[in-house]
């Protein structure tokens, strides 16, 4: 599996955000608006948010135009940006996201699926340890769950 996002950009995640920011983030959030991932996306989106259950999801473009990627819990919420994104030939979105409270960035693929939901093909440290590699989690060896997109969001 090739990836466009060099280990240098996955180490240096200040650096990089700046480097996104000053270039602009329009590029960004137009990435992420023609492939549709803006909104909020659970497993099951009639349950309340829970770590086990299903976390409510939610990707949205600030008025300064950042995109920040939102989870919720249940018991806990964080907030975290996202500094890269890019859409392969496949159509599975690559992206990169800071995670300030872990002191950490991480990769993820995502891939639309035929009915509208989304599935996580991978998602890496920037160590390159995986989580989630080839659509199943390292851990299991299970399947990752569709993820629905919930409410009216976009």
């Amino acid at each position: 599996m090739i990836h466009r996002f060099s280990r240098a950009m996955m180490t240096a995640p200040l650096l990089w955000a700046a480097l996104v920011s000053s270039a602009g983030a329009e590029p960004l959030a137009a990435t992420v608006i023609k492939w549709g991932l803006l909104g909020s996306w659970s497993v099951d989106c009639a349950l309340r948010p829970d770590r086990d259950k299903g976390a409510l999801l939610t990707y949205e473009i600030r008025p300064d135009g950042r995109v920040m990627y939102r989870r919720n819990f249940g018991d806990a919420r964080d907030e975290n940006e996202v500094v890269a994104a890019s859409i392969e030939p496949d159509g599975q979105l690559d992206i990169l996201v800071f995670f300030p409270s872990l002191h950490q960035t991480r990769e993820f693929g995502l891939k639309l699926q035929h009915d509208g939901s989304l599935r996580a093909i991978y998602n890496r440290s920037q160590r390159g340890d995986y989580t989630i590699r080839d659509g199943r989690f390292v851990r299991t060896g299970e399947q990752t769950p569709a993820q629905h997109r919930c409410g009216n969001s976009t």
